[in-house]
């Protein structure tokens, strides 16, 4: 009887090895709890959309499936990350556990738990700014148990191509953040960048994205650009070196809290003459993205070329027309003239606090 049982436990830590080392070797470890707490974290949509100086609930809600007597005596800790564009990292939003409330960095008093019933664990974002759009993960802990859900934050706003004054292919990845950022707007996504092609964009001058991938968006084939006989598409150069490869970026931007004209003056300016000209105002002289802004969302119309920020002039039409865009509504680009030259006039743009 003995020498049956002793067998008989040899046949199940044999089986048992074998079940553990089959499931390492798929790259999963299986675990089976008989009679215990399941936790299960689940979201209602997995896309919220909003816009720059609006609000957000980002859904999330949690299910505890007991099925054992004595359960749930652990507290739950609810944490809310954003998750960067290469994944790799993530950035600490809120942390809540019991009546205890933690938020971090620049979400600190814009963001909270709305906590509708026991279950809830969503987060509510106030004041929305373009950093803010991207994916985040709910995580629910209880004891031994957790589970995530993630939901993504995408912006209502306008995808703009942009380079330098030096030109066109001048910008490395830091760089190219740094000129989306003075123009009022972030570096444009994937997700963004593609959108802007389905709506019409097209631009044969390759440009940097937020994951560090070089792309641009064709909706007429050509030559130049990729082929006369290749389809339409996002044309995707891959990932390049950070800091040596050189490129224009695609920028992105969204509404704004404020007010965006062109500035009747009697005369025409140089840079420096508009820059004082809209200080005089109470303004600043506008970024190309508040124009771009301005133009897509707010259907600005103005058939006069005008100084911005970043020394370049443009002017933005919503209504074809004779000689001014008769093909399409665009921003139109002038070009970056000499500041000196006193043949334009100037957009400011007055904040709104």
């Amino acid at each position: 009887m003995k020498r049956l049982l002793f067998l008989v436990l040899i046949s199940i830590c044999w089986a048992e090895y074998h079940t553990v080392n089959t499931s390492l070797e798929q790259g999963r470890i299986i675990h089976i709890q008989e009679n215990g707490p399941h936790l299960f974290v689940e979201a209602e949509q997995t896309r919220v959309i909003s816009h720059r100086g609006g609000n957000a609930t980002l859904p999330c809600k949690f299910i505890r499936d007991f099925a054992a007597a004595g359960s749930g005596s652990h507290k739950i800790r609810i944490k809310w990350t954003k998750l960067t564009s290469d994944y790799l990292k993530e950035v600490d939003v809120v942390v809540a556990m019991g009546h205890h409330r933690r938020s971090y960095g620049s979400y600190q008093g814009r963001v909270y738990l709305q906590e509708a019933n026991e279950n809830d664990a969503s987060l509510v974002i106030t004041d929305i700014t373009l950093d803010d759009y991207g994916r985040y993960k709910c995580e629910v802990i209880e004891g031994l148990e957790d589970d995530t859900a993630v939901i993504g934050l995408d912006l209502q706003g306008v995808v703009f191509p942009y380079f330098p004054r030096l030109g066109r292919y001048h910008l490395n990845f830091h760089e190219a953040q740094r000129a989306c950022q003075d123009q009022d707007s972030i570096i444009a996504s994937f997700d963004q960048l593609y959108d802007a092609w389905r709506s019409g964009l097209d631009w044969c001058n390759a440009g940097w994205l937020n994951d560090g991938s070089v792309q641009y968006p064709i909706t007429k084939s050509r030559e130049p650009c990729g082929g006369s006989n290749t389809v339409p598409g996002v044309r995707n150069y891959g990932y390049r070196d950070k800091d040596k490869s050189r490129y224009d970026v695609f920028c992105f931007t969204s509404n704004f809290k404020g007010r965006f004209y062109y500035l009747i003056h009697p005369t025409k300016l140089t840079y420096e003459e508009a820059v004082q000209a809209c200080l005089r105002d109470g303004s600043q002289i506008a970024k190309v993205g508040q124009m771009f802004a301005a133009w897509r969302l707010l259907g600005y119309d103005r058939c006069d070329g005008g100084w911005l920020a970043d020394g370049s002039v443009r002017y933005p039409i919503s209504r074809p027309r004779k000689h001014c865009s008769p093909n399409e509504a665009a921003v139109r680009f002038v070009g970056f003239p000499d500041k000196k030259h006193k043949l334009y006039g100037v957009y400011c743009f007055r904040a709104q606090n």
